[in-house]
């Protein structure tokens, strides 16, 4: 039997994620399966890796933030607040919104 050997790499989101298109299905993807398998570590780590392609450094100036702190809590050991999860994606150019769930 001939057996292929595969091999993974993991995936990094920094540089892959470029117009705002970009952020915006990562973002629904990462969010949907982030509620599904209760994995907020998922969520922060995509959050994190979007902000590093967008400027970590930049971010954390203009919400003045401590560029390392902000490093940290969007690592996937990260516990930030609500309120600078919003800040992020507000600086990123994107807000949350509540939506009903369709009944299935």
């Amino acid at each position: 039997m001939n057996e292929e050997k595969i091999t993974f790499t993991e995936w990094n989101l920094e540089g892959q994620i470029v117009t705002k298109e970009d952020v915006i299905g990562a973002l629904e993807a990462v969010f949907e399966l982030a509620i599904q398998e209760n994995d907020l570590e998922f969520l922060l780590k995509a959050i994190g890796g979007i902000a590093r392609s967008n400027g970590m450094a930049q971010i954390a100036s203009e919400l003045t933030l401590d560029r390392a702190s902000l490093y940290k809590s969007l690592s996937p050991s990260g516990n930030p607040s609500f309120f600078t999860v919003v800040k992020v994606l507000d600086n990123l150019g994107f807000k949350l919104s509540i939506q009903q769930k369709q009944a299935s």
